[in-house]
């Protein structure tokens, strides 16, 4: 019996002011360094926010997460 293929979910573009914070706050080896899911799904996750104050309210907590390390989406991460 053959496996189950899950379909492939969709790579996020990373806004530029995304790019432009983790640059400011030296972060982006850090997000780079994380699996590849992380990344899309944080990106995912900023860029379904509707509102422009949840979209910083999500991206503050990425760079606070990448920041101390060991933490993915208010979970511990051991990464």
């Amino acid at each position: 019996m053959s496996p189950v293929l899950r379909p492939l979910r969709k790579r996020e573009v990373m806004p530029d002011f995304v790019s432009q914070a983790l640059a400011a706050r030296g972060l982006r080896a850090k997000y780079d360094a994380r699996p590849p899911y992380q990344r899309n799904d944080y990106l995912l996750w900023i860029n379904k926010a509707r509102r422009d104050d949840t979209k910083r309210r999500h991206l503050e907590q990425m760079l606070d997460e990448l920041e101390a390390g060991g933490i993915y989406m208010g979970m511990k991460w051991g990464g």
